[in-house]
């Protein structure tokens, strides 16, 4: 299947600190390339890689789950593990929930978790109906592109495949239930202005994980897709100074740092 000319992934970098950064769903690289980019030429080693399914066609992401987008990710942090002292991971919606699948797992390799617009759930009555739904509707309009700032793209689907979107709303329900996991010092964004997401992610992550270090900022000029629009520039800044507080933290070297 042909990849999108937008939707190739980031490698870049060559430091000893990395960061795993997961774009979200029906999305691509894309939306993580300027929040890489930046962090890459602050010394840091990045990886944001494609996830099955997405840059390509809806009807291709149909045909994976959420066990394939985990299963990429993970080998990517392992791939990052080998070649760093130190590697964060950080998201934006479902790439967010898949940050925190890592976190969960593999607990004290990773030093530290960015999520941007968490999406572990919705309230949407809509999505009652998906467990049977999704066996004879095959798509429904697109959910992306949620950005405020004028001419920004995040190259999403134009439409919202059914089969995946309920195999991510079983990843929610995994996540969820094992938030107390999550002990790792934690920069949360959020969005005042969401048109994808309600509160309910946000509310969820606050009463259930189990991080002592959380540190939340409010978006006030974004929508959904905040790691391309107005205050991108602050998640960006705010990250490369998270991680300049966990190596400091934890005795390691500053990237770009001699």
């Amino acid at each position: 299947m042909r990849v999108q000319s937008h939707a190739e992934p980031l490698y870049a970098g060559t430091g000893r600190t990395g960061a795993l950064l997961c774009h979200g769903f029906t999305g691509s690289p894309h939306s993580m390339r300027p929040w890489g980019t930046y962090l890459a030429e602050h010394g840091m080693r990045v990886a944001a890689p494609r996830l099955p399914g997405h840059g390509t066609t809806w009807q291709d992401l149909n045909r994976t789950g959420w066990q394939d987008w985990y299963a990429c990710v993970e080998r990517e942090f392992v791939r990052l593990a080998a070649e760093c002292d130190t590697v964060i991971v950080g998201g934006q919606s479902m790439g967010a929930c898949l940050a925190l699948r890592l976190a969960e797992v593999h607990g004290d390799r990773i030093a530290g978790v960015v999520l941007v617009n968490p999406a572990l759930g919705s309230r949407d009555i809509r999505l009652r109906s998906l467990p049977l739904m999704h066996r004879f509707v095959a798509s429904l309009p697109a959910i992306g592109h949620d950005i405020h700032k004028p001419g920004a793209h995040e190259g999403a689907y134009d439409r919202t495949p059914l089969s995946a979107l309920h195999s991510l709303t079983q990843l929610w329900r995994l996540v969820a239930a094992e938030l107390p996991a999550v002990t790792q010092p934690l920069l949360v964004f959020r969005s005042l202005q969401d048109h994808v997401l309600d509160g309910s992610s946000m509310r969820l992550l606050r009463a259930r994980v189990g991080s002592r270090e959380i540190e939340e900022h409010s978006l006030a000029d974004s929508y959904h897709v905040a790691t391309l629009d107005y205050d991108a520039p602050t998640i960006y800044a705010e990250t490369w100074a998270f991680v300049e507080r966990l190596c400091r933290s934890l005795g390691r070297p500053v990237p770009g740092w001699a």
